[in-house]
């Protein structure tokens, strides 16, 4: 029997993730919420490129709890971490397990006010909540952790992403959500209730404490070190111009403090020049652990090489980890969920045909935090 799934919200990555569930044997498309639009009511098949469904999209949220399903896919808007907290409460009440792919990577860690509300809902519904995404989720989480099997001793561990965001086609993420083309001087890097880090600092501080969680570290908190960097020229992109002096790429980093010592460090770039990468082709991700041995992993994603779609590497791979989390998150018992270490693919469930796709997907864009 295949798991009946609701995908919500049709972005970039949501509406990766929808194809997935349509293509996939092992899932059903229960149902698919959009925020309104010229969306509401169409076919979830017309949304994801593919045939009819007769599954229509509705911004209606009772529709959506009233459905009978396994899984809420949620992909929502980027907004101030915690803002999805409301959705994800009622989701969980009404009986449906919640895979979300922006953060909730170790949710015991915020204040029991918080987590509270959170498992009741899971109780009252008899759900989980559980994260399911690349970065949080995938690299650091997973991979990272797994890294320090090989180690006598790990001092520290830093992940970085390199995220090129020179085809992001939406002004609105591109100047606004992620910050490309303001004044340097006037971004507030220290700012955490505005612009990118009002997401970022909740979902990143809960990344590192994932991680230390799986190492048995006790973090202590953890501080921030954002830097901007100007555009040396004017870049024209297809979501507009990013003007000379403007930014053009922003570096997050977030640093785990343990026994008084920067023990974790993510650092993530976005950019559209690659001046300040350091690497004109830097992989998506980087592992370094400084340690007894130390060791260093590199990560590139890449499309089969029979797929001719305009679906990047990174959607596939949201798809993926989606599609993978499935059946974990519904055997598992109600409550909130540290993804698991390993999700692998498992041969009699997983199935993608190369080349399927022919689709006129949007364009690529980076993985969302």
């Amino acid at each position: 029997m295949a798991y009946r799934v609701v995908q919500w919200a049709t972005g970039a990555m949501g509406k990766a993730v929808l194809r997935a569930l349509i293509d996939h044997p092992g899932t059903e498309v229960a149902g698919v919420y959009t925020y309104g639009g010229r969306k509401a009511g169409r076919d979830a098949g017309e949304l994801a490129g593919r045939p009819l469904t007769g599954v229509l999209a509705t911004s209606d949220v009772a529709e959506i709890l009233a459905l009978d399903a396994d899984v809420v896919v949620h992909a929502g808007r980027i907004g101030p971490y915690g803002s999805h907290d409301d959705d994800f409460v009622r989701l969980l009440e009404s009986g449906k397990n919640v895979l979300t792919i922006n953060g909730y990577s170790h949710p015991a860690y915020w204040p029991a006010r918080r987590t509270e509300r959170l498992r009741a809902a899971c109780d009252a519904g008899g759900a989980t909540l559980m994260a399911a995404g690349l970065n949080p989720g995938f690299i650091a989480e997973q991979v990272a952790a797994v890294a320090t099997g090989v180690c006598l001793s790990a001092e520290h561990i830093e992940i970085t992403e390199a995220a090129d965001a020179t085809e992001v086609r939406d002004p609105a993420y591109l100047f606004g959500t992620l910050g490309f083309g303001a004044d340097p001087a006037a971004f507030d890097l220290g700012g955490a209730a505005q612009g990118p880090a009002a997401f970022l600092d909740g979902m990143y501080t809960e990344t590192l404490a994932a991680v230390a969680f799986r190492l048995g570290m006790t973090l202590e908190r953890v501080e921030t070190e954002h830097a901007v960097h100007p555009a040396a020229a004017d870049i024209e992109l297809p979501a507009g111009v990013v003007r000379r002096g403007t930014v053009s790429h922003t570096n997050w980093r977030w640093h785990g403090i343990v026994g008084g010592e920067r023990r974790l460090t993510m650092s993530i770039h976005w950019y559209v020049e690659t001046a300040h990468v350091g690497d004109p082709h830097p992989p998506l991700w980087s592992v370094k652990v400084t340690g007894h041995p130390g060791i260093e992993i590199t990560v590139r994603l890449a499309k089969h090489p029979a797929d001719r779609s305009r679906m990047s590497a990174e959607q596939y791979a949201v798809a993926g980890q989606v599609i993978n989390a499935i059946p974990y998150v519904v055997a598992a018992s109600p409550g909130l969920l540290t993804r698991p270490l390993a999700t692998p693919a498992r041969d009699d469930y997983l199935t993608f045909i190369p080349g399927a796709d022919s689709s006129a997907s949007p364009a690529p864009a980076p993985a969302e935090p």
